[in-house]
């Protein structure tokens, strides 16, 4: 099982939600619960098409810091 790094963003009306290591593989949804339901329902489906090419599947490597200002 690998865990990979989902990104949400809020957005005026709606949240967006990607995972970097994964390009192409992104959501919108009406709230951030939605947003994060949709992008574990999108990885799967990104993750299983690759499988399907016959494609390595990228390894998670993205990681999160903050910043202090």
């Amino acid at each position: 099982m690998m865990k990979y790094l989902v990104v949400i963003e809020k957005g005026g009306n709606s949240f967006g939600a990607y995972v970097p290591d994964l390009p192409g593989c992104a959501v919108v949804g009406e709230s951030r619960e939605e947003a994060l339901q949709l992008i574990r329902e999108a990885v799967e489906l990104h993750i299983s098409t690759i499988r399907e090419q016959g494609a390595p599947i990228p390894e998670p490597v993205s990681t999160t810091e903050y910043v202090q200002v």
